[in-house]
């Protein structure tokens, strides 16, 4: 019982990762360039955090929705602080929709 629900746990995140990518899919045809932009920048974010969660065991919505936050600061020399905005406002948006 107890391995049952750990998995049902475990497809919770890829649920949750597949809802996300799902979202972002759905903007690209009305997405401006930023929002897009920000999209393509969000997915790898997202991918890479499910894929560390899976690996290390890791269960909780909650910790993987840090994961990505982690992620996002630890990558935010990479963007201008607009483009930083941009991506933030739009992982806000995703996690309250998903």
């Amino acid at each position: 019982m107890k391995n049952r629900l750990r998995n049902n746990e475990n497809l919770m995140i890829i649920e949750f990762e597949e809802k996300l990518l799902e979202l972002i899919d759905a903007q690209v045809e009305n997405a401006s360039s930023d929002e897009l932009f920000a999209g393509g920048y969000l997915r790898g974010h997202i991918s890479l955090s499910a894929a560390q969660c899976e690996e290390e065991g890791v269960t909780e919505l909650d910790t993987f929705k840090q994961r990505i936050d982690e992620s996002l600061e630890a990558a935010r020399s990479e963007l201008s602080p607009a483009d930083r905005a941009i991506v933030a406002q739009l992982w806000q948006q995703l996690a309250a929709q998903a």
